[in-house]
């Protein structure tokens, strides 16, 4: 199979070139050069936002698919496609959950409604609609039959560039007590990286399209799981002090971003990231490694690049200040290893 990666050096991306090199798959990526790629790929270098940014990719080369991440403007999406439209047997646009009308029900479907007023031409607005719009890019140039939509929920693993499980790692790492959002049970909905990279190479040779859900059940993991993996892997002694959501709220702590992955249980919110319908994808051959697993590759690959984590800079630094985690948990010392 010949594969064309749009990016494919940062976090998805580069989790499915590895994987399609796994396969033996011929893989070229198209990127910026702003990081170096994965060895054994064929590299173009083009900034698509920019004038005759796509000029790397004309020619006559021929692909059996093409994986395109973008989360900017719906319109880069449009430009790219259009150009290899016949170049390219299948357009794979990994998209998000976000998509979805706001307030979502719970245990949503890919039927489920979608934000309204996005579109393939638009430049960029908000992430929502810039998301939908791409997929509307990525449809209207292929065709419902040639396109894949991969809605990825919450995504983890090595390479993360967001900033959520690896705060959670640093900040345990640390030791002493740490503020852990109850309650324990509270179930998660996310997917590790790279099984979502296997998902859609096996949709790629199965010839699927159409919208999927992409995350792991509802379950899978637990807070108190994620958590208690963390502070085992680490190996730091950390004391997990959990703490009533109503007291984490009051607290005036913003869920999501200060306390990464957690979300208060009964929320539109919890719904939304938490509890979807992910029938369709496991069907289809989705398989979720353990949280352990996810968490202990984390661990080791933050390590192997001295234990500071890539940071996207269009999205916000994740994380509690440790002054507000030490005012919540009563420590009048501060939290240990920090500077007061």
């Amino acid at each position: 199979m010949r594969l064309l990666v749009l990016g494919g050096t940062e976090f998805v991306g580069r989790a499915v070139v590895e994987a399609a090199l796994g396969r033996g798959w011929d893989v070229t990526v198209f990127h910026r050069g702003r990081h170096a790629p994965v060895a054994g790929v064929r590299s173009l270098h083009g900034d698509r936002t920019a004038p005759d940014g796509l000029a790397a990719l004309a020619g006559t080369d021929t692909w059996d698919a093409v994986v395109d991440t973008w989360s900017a403007a719906p319109l880069a999406v449009r430009d790219a496609a259009r150009l290899l439209r016949g170049r390219a047997q299948r357009y794979v646009y990994v998209s998000s959950r976000s998509v979805y009308a706001w307030p979502p029900a719970a245990e949503l479907t890919e039927d489920a409604p979608l934000v309204e007023g996005a579109s393939a031409d638009a430049g960029q607005s908000d992430y929502a609609r810039d998301k939908r719009g791409g997929e509307l890019a990525a449809t209207e140039v292929f065709g419902a039959d040639r396109s894949l939509l991969v809605r990825a929920g919450l995504i983890l693993g090595p390479y993360e560039n967001i900033g959520r499980l690896p705060w959670w790692l640093t900040r345990i790492a640390r030791g002493g007590p740490v503020l852990a959002p109850g309650p324990r049970d509270l179930p998660l909905q996310y997917i590790d990286v790279r099984d979502l990279a296997a998902w859609v190479l096996g949709a790629v040779e199965r010839e699927l399209s159409g919208p999927y859900n992409l995350v792991g059940p509802s379950g899978h993991a637990t807070m108190g799981g994620l958590l208690e993996a963390c502070a085992k892997v680490t190996g730091s002694g950390a004391e997990l002090r959990w703490t009533d959501p109503d007291v984490v709220l009051g607290a005036g702590i913003e869920p999501w971003t200060q306390l990464p992955v957690w979300v208060p249980p009964g929320s539109d919110l919890h719904a939304a990231l938490h509890t979807g319908d992910v029938t369709k994808a496991l069907d289809t051959g989705l398989t979720c490694r353990p949280v352990t697993e996810t968490v202990a590759d984390t661990w080791s690959w933050l390590r192997e690049i001295g234990g500071t984590a890539p940071q996207r800079p269009d999205r916000p630094a994740a994380g509690l200040d440790p002054e507000v985690e030490a005012k919540v948990l009563g420590l009048a010392g501060g939290v240990p290893g920090t500077t007061p």
